[in-house]
Formats: structure tokens, sequence, C-alpha cells
């Protein structure tokens, strides 16, 4: 390894230029610029590296090649090139898999205009790329408001339209064309438009306004005031289109902004290309550290970037980074103040925004992704035929068998759906039968369901072990749905899982996400099952002690019961009137006489109550 031959590094000169790190096998692993060669690729070899990208790099060096060029923005330029080109492994991701839409200008007698993603030689002029598709169709519909270009594809060749082989379209109708095909339209004035529409495309909004203004002063010393009018309408477009992009100042020099944001690993550059004052390209570059690299170096590959892919030509730069590198005839600095100092601000708020977005975008679909994986898990884990997007989990309350009750929580995508819980007042059983009341409550779930064409779920969990699941499934085999929706038991002992026919529970791991969503969802249904039984107890002892009220019979009983919940609100005292007018003034008394005694509902212990 080259790393136990330092020797071999004192003849590398002291120049700017490219180093290139080839592996043993000969691969080009990573490609690095210098200022001076000879120091920074010594660098790499008398440190001791707590990164361990770097300290790996370093280890797999075998041999080193390099290039000498005049002065380090050539480097860089070098170094961007080489980099796009080979990809080496511990280089960032330079290469940009976008396609960007450009707007050509045909090089035909009578030129188009119109967007396209794909360059062909010699068929016209390209112009862009546009990183927003959204400016570029605003462009072209200010085109088509200001100009009257043809949009067809016909072949208008002087003989072609000498000979007359065409005839004028809707577009002609419309007063969209005027009618080149025809010879209704002078060529020279056709090509004066389309050199004001190639202005405007580069952001230079001042050669058109002066074509325009230059006409409507000319119709008007001709007293053609209709045709000064329409001139005056389309300068006013124009004017209105420069309005809305204008940053700072109209008269701004053009200028290119770069401003750099991070988070860990991933840096952002927003590029703002200014031409006359207006923003006429807007980007936000993504890098991904592959090493560490510096701040002006990441800002660098984006400038590179820039003038590549939008072809900026602007004479000065600033950025919020400083650049540890010269550009030959471009003037680079950091604002502090002014209009230029806004400019920076506005770059840096929209990488900002970007960044953010970026971030959330990413928990967003590592929620998505974590659900999607525990799903699949369930399905492996459970022996499922599909995923367990909806699970219906029931549980039985009662006590001693009185007052029995059951609910069904449902969890869609492994998180509740309380939209979906249900409650089921028990109608048929009598006495403490929890395997009857599972049958009935399964039967009466899942007979409406079919009735009513509502989903069913992908998965029945029941809260208990053989003689609960035995009894849903006897259920669902009464409705014929057996077989045609997995249902399992969880028994709480040992949170083993039951399988109808199935003699042998399983155990699942208890640190899995599976059983840690079965276990959810069962304590949520006995949560929700308990709840309801409590309250339900709670008026049935109401109604016990009411009826022991002397003057007071089943019917004066049975509406206090309905009309209140709990005995605080029975006393209130706006409620007296309402009981007085109902029940009479004798029976109203004796209430609350009773009431006055200090009576309170007698709970029953929570640990008796069975599920």
């Amino acid at each position: 390894m080259l790393k136990d031959n330092y020797s071999s590094l004192t003849n590398l000169p002291e120049h700017p230029g490219v180093y290139k790190y080839f592996s043993e096998e000969g691969i080009l692993i990573y490609v690095g610029k210098a200022k001076n060669l000879k120091k920074r690729v010594s660098s790499y070899f008398t440190k001791t590296y707590t990164d361990r990208k770097t300290a790996r790099l370093v280890s797999q060096i075998h041999h080193i090649e390099f290039t000498l060029v005049d002065n380090e923005y050539d480097a860089l330029l070098l170094e961007n090139s080489l980099i796009k080109q080979h990809q080496p492994r511990y280089n960032i991701n330079l290469k940009d898999d976008k396609s960007y839409p450009y707007l050509i200008i045909t090089s035909e007698r009578y030129p188009k205009i119109y967007p396209t993603r794909r360059r062909i030689a010699d068929k016209g002029n390209y112009y862009g790329p546009f990183a927003s598709v959204r400016m570029m169709k605003a462009l072209l519909e200010l085109f088509k408001k200001v100009f009257t270009f043809r949009s067809c594809n016909l072949v208008l060749s002087e003989d072609n339209v000498r000979k007359k082989k065409f005839k004028v379209c809707l577009e002609f109708h419309l007063g969209n064309c005027k009618g080149p095909c025809v010879g209704l339209q002078d060529e020279k004035e056709y090509l004066e438009e389309i050199e004001q529409a190639r202005q405007i495309i580069k952001g230079k909004t001042g050669l058109a306004k002066q074509y325009f203004r230059e006409k409507m002063q000319e119709y008007a010393a001709e007293l053609e005031f209709e045709k000064a009018q329409k001139a005056k309408v389309k300068l006013e477009l124009i004017e209105n289109w420069q309005s809305h992009s204008v940053v700072v100042n109209p008269d701004m020099d053009d200028l290119d902004v770069f401003a750099m944001s991070s988070q860990d690993d991933n840096v952002y550059i927003n590029f703002l290309a200014i031409s006359e004052g207006s923003i006429s390209q807007t980007h936000t570059f993504e890098f991904k550290k592959k090493l560490d690299e510096t701040d002006p170096e990441l800002v660098g590959h984006a400038i590179v970037l820039a003038k590549e892919i939008f072809d900026s030509r602007a004479k000065e730069l600033i950025s919020n980074v400083v650049l540890d590198f010269d550009i030959p005839g471009v003037q680079t600095h950091v604002p502090q103040r002014g209009e230029k100092k806004k400019l920076l601000d506005l770059a840096l708020k929209n990488v900002l925004y970007y960044k953010k977005e970026k971030i959330t975008r990413a928990i967003e679909a590592q929620s998505d992704n974590r659900t999607d994986r525990i799903l699949n898990k369930m399905k492996s884990d459970l022996r499922l035929d599909r995923l367990p997007k909806r699970i219906e989990c029931f549980d039985n309350s009662n006590i001693q068998g009185t007052n029995p009750v059951s609910a069904m929580v449902c969890f869609i995508d492994a998180a509740p759906a309380k939209k979906e819980y249900r409650h089921f007042n028990v109608k048929t059983v009598v006495g403490p039968d929890d395997f009857a009341t599972m049958f009935e409550v399964v039967s009466r779930r899942y007979k409406r369901q079919l009735e009513e064409n509502q989903p069913l779920p992908d998965l029945i969990l029941i809260d208990g072990g053989k003689g609960q699941l035995s009894s849903a499934c006897e259920a669902l085999k009464s409705l014929g749905l057996y077989g045609s929706i997995p249902i399992v038991g969880i028994a709480k002992r040992l949170e083993e899982l039951y399988y109808p026919e199935d003699p042998y529970p399983l155990y699942l791991d208890k640190k899995s996400e599976t059983l840690k969503v079965l276990q959810r969802a069962r304590d949520e249904a006995h949560r929700f099952g308990i709840t309801f039984h409590r309250s339900k107890r709670s008026k049935a002892s109401l109604k016990t002690a009411l009826e022991s009220v002397k003057g007071l019979g089943n019917k004066s009983v049975e509406f206090i019961y309905k009309r209140f919940q709990s005995i605080g609100q029975i006393r209130e005292t706006e409620h007296r009137e309402e009981i007085e007018k109902e029940l009479g003034k004798a029976r109203t008394d004796a209430l609350f006489a009773f009431l006055a005694q200090g009576y309170q509902p007698k709970e029953p212990q929570t640990e008796s109550e069975e599920s």
C-alpha cells in the first residue's frame, strides 16, 4: 500500500492540479483537486483519522496519478468532469439524471418556438434548460399573447408559398397567426418578433420593450391608432411579466447566487440566476457527503454544474460560503448588506424550505415503509395469505354473569381506527357463559357486515384461549365465513397464539413487532369493553337503588334511569323542575330526600371483572 511508502510522495509537484487514487485492482476510488498537489496529497498520509470513511479510503490507496492545470478553478472543472465520468466510490455523486426541458427556436424560414427535452444538432437554437416547467409555460403563454408565431409544421419555403400550396388554418382566423403560409406576413417582420422572443428567453426584456415602444410611436405618427394600441398592450404585457419577477432592482447587472445549508451528510445548495434584476433560473442541488468535504468544495461543484446545465455567464457571484479559489473573469464575495444581501437571503430561504420539505418527505416515507414492514412481518409470522391491513379484535366483560357486554376494536394498517370501534349488549346469553357470548357477538357482527355489504377484516383476533376461539369459529361457520377469514386467539398467561384445529399454540418472540400489535389490539379491546361495562353497571346500580324509594314506580324509575347518567346529574338544581314536571311534586320530594341521605352507588371490585 502507498501509505507504507511515503517517499514516493516527495516527487509530487507543488502546483495546482487533480489527483486520482487507485486501488490495488486498478479501480479509480477517489478524485480530488488541490492548489498544491504535494501538500494536499501528503496530508492524507500524515494524519490519524477518526473518520472511518477517510481511514478506509487511505487504507485502499495503491497508487496515485495526477494532472497539472493552470489554476485551482481549472482543477475544479477537471475534478468535476472526472467524477461525473467515473463515479468513484468515495466521491460525492455529481451525476444529474433529471431531464430538463428546453425552448427551441427552429432554424427554418419562419422559425417556431416550442418546448422539448431532446436536443438534436442543427435543428435550431436551444435555450435553457428550465428548472421550473411552470416558468417555461408562463413564458410560452406570454409569447402567445404578444407575438403571432406559427405552430404548424408546414415547410414554408419561398417556392411553396409562391405556388400557394397551403391554406390558412383555424389559428389564422383566431388571430394567433398572420398567415405566413400564404404570404400574408413579411419574413423580416416575423424574424424581428422572433428576436424579441429570443431576448426575453435570455431574461433581457429591455430590447423587446424598446421594440414595441418604437412600434407604438411609429403607428401613432402614421395615425394608425388601432395598431398603436395593440403595440401598447404588448408593451404592457412584457412590463407586467417583468414586474412579477423583479427581485430588487431592474437595473442590477447579471448575477449568480449560491446559498448552502446542510443536514448531517446531506448538503443542499440553491442557485439563483439574476438577469436584469429578475430571476431567470432557480434550482436546488443536492449532494451526499462521502468524506469530510469542505463547504467551499461543495459550493464549487454546484457552481460548475450550474454553468454546465444552465449556461451561466454572469460576471459576478455571491454566496453565503467564502470560496477558497478564484474563478477567472468572475468576481466572488459574501455580501453583508444591501440589495445583494437580500438576494442571498432569498436563496437561503429557498434552500432552507427545500431542506425542510425533504426531511418531512423522508419522515413520511419512513413511516410508510415502517407500516409496510410491520404488515409484511405479521403476514409472515402469522402464516397469512394476505397483508392484515384490517384487524378486528373481540373481548367480553362481565361480573359473575351480570351486565354482560362485548367490545370490538379495529386496527387499520397496524394502528387503531377508533371510528370503527363497536359495543355489544349481550341479548341471548344468561349467566357467566363467555363462550356463548363470544358466539353471539361474532355472529351479530359479521351477519350485519354481510347484510350491509361492509368490508370484512383480513384477520380476526379473539381475546382468549381455545374455548373462546372455538366459539368464534362456530359463529363464522354459521355464516359460511369459516376458512375465508383468518382467525387467531391470544391467551393472556403466556401470550401464546391459538389457531383453529391446531392443538399446539404459536409462541412469538416477546420483542416481536407482530406480537406487540396483537397485544395492543387485545389491550385496547379490553379497555374499551371495560369502560362500557362500568358505565352499564353504574346505571344498573342506580336503577336498583331507585326502586327502593317509596313512591317511585317502574315508570318513574325508568324515566330517571334513561334521562340521567349519574347521581350528580340528578342532584343538580336546574334538573329539579324537569323531574317535578314529569313525576309530580310528591315523588320528586321523595327522590331528593333519598339522595339527601348521601346515597352513592356501590361499585363492585375491579378484580372480579372477567373477560
